[in-house]
């Protein structure tokens, strides 16, 4: 049965403890958690997870973990992109080994490829691998879009090309991939803000940041969409949308690691060249916490 990507997958945090290694304890809690809170599947390592900072070693090792951690209860998408080619086919290849039900590629970052460029880049991983694939553009860090003609082309030569994590900022080019790519596309939003309006013109769910810290309330927010109650979902993206805005407030993922902390689920550090909340910034974020009884 082809598989279905719908519905609210958390992007997770990659903890790490005092010395800089990745935290096992605190990554099972995280995914318990998530299981509990009702949410589709999960995305380890993804460009939240700080997947630029992790060896190809503690990478697979994170997706592996996550794997035997959720146990069958949700859906492995594990984040695998890179800006290197071989690179992605490397992870490709690491992470279908260890078990990940599906794939999320980032667009590759820095280098700006064409758009023939991105199509050789995604048919070169699609092409090694039997998971779907979900291509992901965000050009807010990448400084490219993925273009809906170069996901025809992907799709049309590649079948496991199932979809795309959608961070451009607008409804419009939902709209136009929607009315490209047809119903069996999936389309997710990349951006917690954002997932009611995409959602209202084709999206099918959301890659999370927010469900870090309230999984139970993104995944209700978008079922409620699903299953025709627009009131019940637009009440709760009403309730939540400055948490959405302000964990954004420093550069992904610092803002969703110190709030983590401030609920007790893991420690807030990074790796550099990211360094924890400034103390102002972690005002601002309690405050909003608070306001919503996320904290006490």
């Amino acid at each position: 049965m082809k598989t279905k990507w719908t519905g609210t997958y958390t992007a997770l945090v990659t903890p790490f403890d005092r010395k800089g290694r990745v935290d096992e304890h605190a990554l099972g809690k995280l995914i318990a958690a998530q299981i509990k809170g009702g949410v589709d599947g999960i995305v380890p390592v993804g460009t939240t997870g700080e997947s630029p900072t992790l060896s190809m070693e503690e990478h697979i090792r994170v997706i592996r973990r996550s794997v035997e951690f959720a146990n069958g209860k949700v859906k492995i998408m594990a984040g695998v992109g890179a800006n290197s080619t071989d690179e992605a086919i490397e992870l490709t290849q690491g992470a279908e080994e260890v078990g990940a039900d599906g794939l999320l590629h980032v667009a590759p970052y820095y280098n700006k490829p064409s758009q023939e460029g991105l199509f050789q880049h995604f048919h070169a991983v699609a092409r090694i691998t039997r998971l779907p694939v979900i291509l992901y553009s965000v050009p807010s860090r990448c400084g490219i879009e993925i273009g809906v003609e170069t996901m025809n082309r992907l799709v049309h030569d590649c079948p496991n090309i199932a979809g795309i994590k959608e961070a451009g900022g607008t409804p419009d080019r939902v709209s136009e991939i929607r009315h490209r790519m047809g119903k069996g596309f999936y389309i997710l939003s990349g951006d917690d803000a954002l997932t009611l309006p995409f959602m209202s013109v084709g999206a099918c769910g959301v890659v999370s940041v927010a469900s870090n810290i309230i999984p139970k309330e993104v995944s209700r927010m978008v079922r409620a969409f699903e299953i025709g109650k627009p009131d019940v979902a637009l009440k709760l993206h009403t309730k939540y949308y400055e948490v959405f805005k302000n964990l954004f407030i420093e550069s992904n993922p610092v803002p969703i690691k110190a709030a983590l902390t401030m609920t007790g689920v893991m420690g807030d550090e990074c790796r550099l060249p990211l360094v924890k909340i400034s103390a102002g910034n972690k005002k601002i974020l309690r405050k909003t916490l608070e306001s919503v009884g996320i904290l006490k």
